[in-house]
């Protein structure tokens, strides 16, 4: 079965609804920072290029150069806090993907495991059950009240 679609296309003046649809066409733009590239209409690429220098930033570029502003312990300018952003962003990209991402994961797996075991909240942490917090007193050990498996292996 075989669908034909007939189309007549009629020219018409350009009128307010034809050239509000028009101006709500979106592009696609990259982001400066980032390199993301979004679609949004002209409107929005302007007010984004307004607030920010000219240049295009992304949402997500956007809400890091806010918080750079927060984090900050001295005041700085947005112009700064998308500076640095834009520098993070430049050594980010340039970094190369490692030879083996399973030995780099595993490498980077192991730092953090090491950091955490040397926190000082960890060493409390282990240390609690092996030092006596009273002369003589122990902590109460884990008792097995049971198997589950002997219910299971009566049906």
């Amino acid at each position: 079965m075989s669908a034909t679609v007939l189309s007549d296309t009629i020219l018409e003046p350009q009128t307010a609804s034809t050239k509000l649809i028009v101006h709500m066409e979106a592009e696609f733009v990259k982001c400066d920072c980032c390199g993301l590239t979004e679609e949004c209409t002209p409107a929005y690429i302007e007010r984004v290029r307004e607030r920010y220098s000219g240049n295009w930033i992304c949402g997500l570029c956007s809400e890091a150069i806010k918080y750079e502003i927060l984090r900050s312990d001295s005041l700085i300018t947005a112009e700064e806090a998308m500076e640095n952003h834009m520098n993070l962003c430049k050594k980010f990209t340039s970094l190369k993907p490692p030879p083996n991402p399973t030995v780099h994961l595993i490498t980077a797996m192991r730092q953090i495991l090491k950091r955490s075991l040397d926190s000082p909240s960890s060493r409390a942490l282990r240390s609690m059950p092996t030092s006596p917090t009273k002369k003589g007193s122990r902590p109460p050990a884990l008792t097995r009240t049971g198997s589950c498996f002997s219910s299971l292996s009566g049906s």
